[in-house]
């Protein structure tokens, strides 16, 4: 009988042992993630130095976070076009990436469309990627940077990359919504 009770002892030892350390290895339940949205819309005339030419930039771009600044997922199109010597050449670009952070944006994309004979159908590769940044205040003047496009052959822009928005908006706008002010 002793023997017995020593062994079914040992038997709940050895259940303990073993169960013990996975039940204090169990994983919590997942938290549950909050996920925020931004969002750049608009159509603006940029400053530029060319008196007789016009550079546009239109967007409708955005993308979600669930934590950090880097988005999960990101969708729209912007597009650039150029009015010189009495044509207007435009490419159509599909977001890959908008970033927000306050009062500013970039956006970057793929060029997937073009106006018949523009030059970058020569002179860029298919699908190359530019960026558009963006300073959108709440009060007084927007600005927008362009990338300009890498030379056929050479590597693409990063993504999610733009210079500084140094250039004036001078006609139209855009409107901002970052999700940083959403999680605050």
């Amino acid at each position: 009988m002793l023997t017995r009770t020593l062994r079914a002892t040992a038997l709940l030892a050895l259940v303990v042992a073993v169960t013990a350390p996975v039940a204090v290895a169990a994983p919590a339940p997942p938290a549950r993630e909050s996920t925020t949205v931004s969002s750049l819309e608009g159509d603006a005339r940029m400053d530029y130095a060319v008196a007789d030419q016009e550079v546009r930039v239109s967007v409708d771009a955005h993308s979600t976070y669930s934590v950090g600044s880097i988005p999960q997922r990101s969708w729209g199109t912007f597009r650039i076009s150029h009015a010189q010597d009495g044509k207007l050449y435009w490419g159509e670009f599909q977001v890959d990436c908008l970033t927000t952070g306050g009062p500013t944006a970039t956006v970057t994309g793929r060029l997937v469309r073009t106006s018949p004979g523009h030059p970058w159908l020569t002179a860029l590769d298919p699908h190359t990627r530019m960026g558009v940044s963006f300073y959108v205040p709440e009060t007084g003047q927007a600005r927008i940077g362009l990338s300009g496009a890498t030379k056929k052959g050479d590597p693409l822009l990063t993504k999610c990359m733009a210079p500084a928005a140094d250039a004036k908006v001078v006609d139209g706008g855009y409107t901002l919504h970052d999700h940083s002010r959403q999680a605050g």
